[in-house]
């Protein structure tokens, strides 16, 4: 199969899965019902007590509005951790997370770096997390998670002078976020994440284990976002903190947004997405500012391959980029402490 007809493929699941997951994916008996002055009917917001107790996220939740994105006057809730230090001698961090994971992510990482005297900013992208999650699920495109995150981070927020830490998703969104407004940000943290825009060959068995992520996100009932955790990290969690990852997800009606990652992956030159990606590196592609990439050695996802990134980005350049050991695609989880360490010298040693 050449590489035409394995995009061709790959195209075709997508379409075919999500198409058949929307109409018929099942639905509980008894619905959900949000408290009064809680979102609408097109919005669903994951019961507080699902979060009560979780192991080492004892974070105060932060929330912002931003609008739904559907043409109405609905505005949807997105949550952020904003721990800060006692003492400010550091900068701001904003860290993003993936697919399927949320703030929870970053809970050992957090505390190591405000220890260093930095802020640090956490958000949970819509869909995800503490945020609301939209029953529609075609609201959940890359422009319309751009735009959530861009109203966010720049007009409820208001961050500058930003480092940027970005995982998975959280990269993807991250990096277009950096090429739209680079004058908002100092330096990036990438970690096994890349901006891909479909014209890229995938190697060796990649297109393959693409098209059983497609199936397996789409088609899966129910969608244990825990055993995705699980298998993507070379630590053994616990059960409490598998726990902590499907907690967003009380039932299937709270996954849309976990499940469309997926079919938001550009395949070929003919995604609706491939000119904004390929926009965002016209600009990457001639950035200078300090850029840093700490990826797993053991990701099944990037295969610890960083080059995509540090050998087209200019400010790349003699860096110290890292492959951790021992690491799979959630090192936070795997090495955490190696995580923070990374992040802190960076900062450090790019400062003006």
């Amino acid at each position: 199969m050449n590489e035409v007809d394995r995009r061709r493929l790959l195209s075709g699941a997508a379409a075919l899965t999500a198409g058949a997951l929307a109409a018929g994916t099942s639905r509980p008996a008894a619905a959900v019902r949000v408290p009064a002055g809680a979102p609408g009917p097109t919005v669903l917001r994951t019961p507080d007590h699902r979060f009560a107790g979780l192991p080492d996220y004892s974070f105060e939740p932060h929330y912002l509005r931003v609008p739904l994105g559907d043409g109405s006057r609905t505005t949807v809730r997105m949550h952020y951790i904003d721990e800060r230090p006692a003492r400010a001698s550091g900068e701001t961090i904003l860290l993003l997370h993936g697919n399927p994971s949320w703030s929870y992510l970053y809970r050992h990482v957090i505390p190591a770096l405000v220890a260093a005297g930095h802020r640090c900013v956490a958000l949970d992208l819509v869909g995800m997390g503490r945020s609301d999650k939209p029953t529609d699920r075609f609201l959940y495109t890359y422009q319309q998670h751009m735009d959530w995150l861009t109203e966010a981070v720049f007009e409820r927020l208001g961050l500058r002078d930003v480092t940027m830490v970005c995982h998975d998703w959280g990269g993807t969104l991250g990096l277009r976020l950096l090429a739209e407004h680079p004058d908002r940000f100092r330096r990036v943290v990438a970690m096994n994440t890349g901006l891909k825009t479909g014209r890229e060959d995938i190697d060796g068995d990649g297109w393959m284990h693409l098209a059983t992520w497609l199936q397996f996100t789409q088609r899966a009932n129910p969608l244990t976002v825990s055993d995705v955790v699980a298998g993507f990290t070379t630590s053994t969690l616990d059960p409490d903190v598998l726990a902590a990852y499907d907690a967003p997800f009380p039932d299937d009606r709270y996954q849309h947004g976990v499940r469309r990652f997926a079919v938001l992956i550009p395949l070929s030159e003919h995604d609706e997405a491939t000119p904004a990606f390929e926009a965002a590196w016209e600009v990457l592609e001639t950035l200078d500012l300090p850029f840093l990439c700490v990826f797993g050695a053991d990701d099944h996802v990037t295969g610890g391959r960083h080059e995509a990134l540090s050998g087209r980005i200019p400010g790349a350049a003699g860096q110290p980029h890292t492959v951790l050991d021992g690491a799979h695609h959630f090192l936070q989880e795997d090495k955490a402490h190696e995580v923070a360490a990374a992040i802190d010298d960076f900062i450090r040693r790019t400062r003006s």
